[in-house]
């Protein structure tokens, strides 16, 4: 169960990503790493996800690519940004952005040892798997950095309450 609530202000969050550039396109390019802060988001609706890592089944097949896919529709609920953050360091998450075709319409934040998501009660110790700590598989609408609506997905490789469309039919 998360920690953090609907109705609790974000703690603040420091990530890292590379923005995305057309220069991105060039597989070999690697773009440069810039630091994000939940602050940024004031006054702003935020759609922010989250994977437990990068390239693997679940997020790369079935979670980050709805998000993608029903853009518009997230644009059209009022959404000024919608990200997707895991442990991951900054330059995989790039690296999967572009894989996934995201160039500037999720953004790619990088929560390294999952130091963010621990203070929202929402990081999974994989340890036992070999991955270490890890972010874990959830779901948050923050507007203005107050939370409107958080859920972590009961099971493992389950995408249900935070998967794109039970997030749209929360905005």
């Amino acid at each position: 169960m998360p920690s953090i609530k609907v109705g609790d202000t974000i703690p603040q969050g420091k990530f890292t990503y590379v923005p995305y550039t057309p220069e991105l396109d060039d597989a070999l390019a690697c773009g440069i790493p810039v630091p994000l802060s939940t602050d940024e988001w004031k006054g702003k609706k935020v759609v922010l996800f989250s994977v437990p890592g990068a390239f693997t089944p679940t997020c790369h097949v079935n979670h980050l690519p709805p998000y993608l896919k029903k853009y518009d529709e997230f644009k059209a609920k009022g959404v000024d940004v919608i990200a997707v953050v895991a442990a991951n360091d900054p330059f995989v998450m790039s690296g999967w952005a572009r894989a996934e075709g995201l160039k500037d319409k999720v953004i790619a934040l990088s929560d390294t040892e999952a130091a963010w998501s621990k203070t929202l009660g929402l990081a999974v110790d994989m340890s036992a798997k070999g991955f270490g700590m890890r972010t874990g598989r959830w779901a948050a609408i923050i507007d203005d950095l107050v939370v409107k609506y958080v859920e972590a997905e009961p099971n493992p490789g389950e995408v249900s309450v935070s998967g794109a469309d039970a997030v749209l039919a929360k905005l």
